[in-house]
């Protein structure tokens, strides 16, 4: 009997895709679609076909008929959805019939996914479809939350109730200049913090409230503003670095430039010649707006896009100029908590401090005090932040290589904090074990860099930021590739032994560093190479080149 039912569904697919060929698109295409959709509705080309169906007899059914015809096809995709709830054709084809109905019965679909939900409140393809209803019946935020809060209530494991909540609750609170993902006014927050905290200590184990708890520690995105602005007199150059990357044209974002309160027209590119995205941009400056016969010129850059602005200045006799933002003032990489939010924070980390020891392997708890301590204070807390990431990684080996290039991230803004509070344009990164460099555009004043005896592989090509760069320190790492060692202008000395450069042709990026004048290559295996002193020689001849 079973191989019968099977037969049968095979011709009738045959024959309604010949019937389609043919153009022969009417009822019968429908009746013979629901018999192989009813049983098995993932079948997209089939849910096509009806849809061309229902579109040609929209223009040939009175408006009776076609009530009559929508009716019946809602029905039959209530039933196909009974058969395979997550059927991602079928609640497909359902927005697309009720998007085409002039008055929809939204209610009744609010109703469908409640019924839904309640037999398995995780079935994410209704959870789409809710929020698709949601807004074509502009149901008030408030009410969507007060029916996450049904669920969540009801089992705290619901990943798409929380995700829900992330979405509706920026809607509920908007808050002035605080981006698209905004942060939340406090007591909606701290309201949340304690919701959420009921969740994973009822249910450690369980990721969903882990993941929530992690979005409500996120900062909001950062307000657009230029960071920096450096003047080169010897590069006759103009760099700025901006709060997120940009793609700088005349398509795209604009920038403008004035001299002296005069409009200067600059053809603008990024450090690495690519022209992507960027944090940072420069511009080549004719003689005339460096000429040191004036007491000082000024320059002041303009994102229209943005809304930011920074002006610096460049007094007589000096070879460069620049104005920074402050990564401590500005608080770059976390929020500025306020006393009471701050009191939460502090015992919402006791409290995982206390579930940790009595579940000292759960990986969601560990990474959570890390950010909590992240959030409250980076430098006060990195000693132990480091013992808790070596902790985490012997929990969750899975992950050592995200949790390593993440605590590299905190080292690096940790590092960038300390420098800022010592005054200095000279930053020690050795011996940290880092994997990964980020955040390179805040070092755009750097001269000397150390990233010695870490486990970097490459250089990348945002290394190629730093502008100021004199002294480059990478002995004792992994690196494979050179891509972000190009058109460093003040690069003279550059030390990289016992690393991974395998073949000569690694090194061409230096060719474009004009100043470099001393290159150290000892223990790369490419030392080996038949004719390396000669082809150094020819790439780089006014460099002093070790390798032995």
């Amino acid at each position: 009997g079973q191989e019968l039912r099977l037969r049968v569904r095979l011709l009738g697919s045959i024959s309604a895709f010949y019937q389609r060929q043919a153009g022969e698109l009417d009822e019968s295409v429908l009746e013979l679609t629901s018999q192989i959709l009813g049983a098995n509705p993932d079948f997209a080309t089939l849910w096509n076909c009806r849809r061309e169906v229902l579109q040609r007899l929209e223009v040939q059914k009175s408006p009776e008929e076609l009530a009559a015809l929508v009716k019946a096809e809602l029905g039959f995709l209530e039933s196909c959805l009974r058969v395979n709830p997550k059927s991602y054709g079928t609640w497909h084809h359902r927005c697309w019939l009720l998007g085409r109905l002039p008055e929809a019965n939204w209610a009744r679909e609010l109703e469908l996914c409640a019924r839904f939900l309640e037999v398995d409140e995780r079935n994410f393809h209704c959870w789409d479809y809710r929020r698709f209803v949601a807004a074509q019946a502009a149901v008030p935020p408030a009410e969507e939350l007060a029916f996450t809060d049904s669920l969540i209530t009801r089992n705290f494991s619901n990943y798409s109730s929380w995700h829900y909540r992330s979405c509706l609750l920026p809607q509920l609170h908007p808050q002035p200049d605080s981006g698209p993902q905004g942060r939340l006014p406090e007591d909606v927050l701290l309201k949340e913090l304690e919701l959420v905290q009921n969740a994973f200590f009822t249910d450690p184990n369980d990721q969903s409230a882990w993941f929530y708890h992690r979005w409500l520690l996120g900062r909001a995105d950062p307000q657009d503003a230029l960071h920096c602005l450096h003047v080169s007199r010897d590069e006759a150059c103009l760099t700025v670095s901006f709060s997120r990357p940009l793609l700088v044209g005349s398509r795209t974002e604009t920038l403008l430039l004035l001299v002296d309160e005069s409009p200067l027209a600059v053809a603008w590119r990024t450090p690495d010649g690519r022209n992507r995205p960027s944090h940072v941009w420069l511009c080549d400056l004719p003689a005339t707006s460096l000429n040191d016969q004036l007491p000082q010129h000024t320059f002041r850059v303009i994102w229209t896009a943005g809304g930011a602005q920074k002006e610096c200045v460049l007094l007589k006799g000096r070879q460069e100029g620049w104005c920074r933002d402050s990564a401590t003032d500005e608080q770059l990489f976390r929020c500025e908590l306020s006393v009471e939010k701050s009191t939460v924070l502090q015992s919402e980390l006791e409290s995982c401090k206390e579930l940790q020891e009595l579940e000292p392997e759960n990986k969601w708890c560990l990474l959570t005090i890390i950010l909590l301590m992240r959030a409250l204070d980076p430098l006060q807390y990195e000693k132990e932040t480091l013992q808790y990431f070596q902790t985490l990684k012997a929990v969750d080996p899975m992950r050592a290589a995200y949790l390593d290039d993440l605590r590299s991230k905190f080292l690096l803004e940790n590092s960038v904090l300390k420098m800022e509070y010592a005054e200095v344009r000279v930053l020690h990164l050795g011996h940290k074990d880092l994997t990964v460099l980020c955040h390179l555009e805040q070092l755009l004043l750097i001269t000397h860099l150390d990233l010695s005896h870490n486990r970097l592989r490459a250089l990348p090509p945002a290394l190629a930021a730093l502008r100021c760069l004199e002294v480059l320190q990478a002995n004792d790492n992994t690196i494979e590739s050179l891509d972000g060692v190009t058109n460093l202008p003040r690069l003279q000395e550059l030390f990289l032994c016992n690393n991974r450069l395998q073949q000569p042709a690694v090194l061409q990026p230096l060719a474009s560093c004009p100043r470099l004048v001393l290159l150290n290559l000892q223990g790369n295996p490419l030392c080996q190479a038949v004719g390396i002193s000669e082809h150094l020689a020819e790439l780089l001849p006014s460099v002093r080149s070790s390798l032995t």
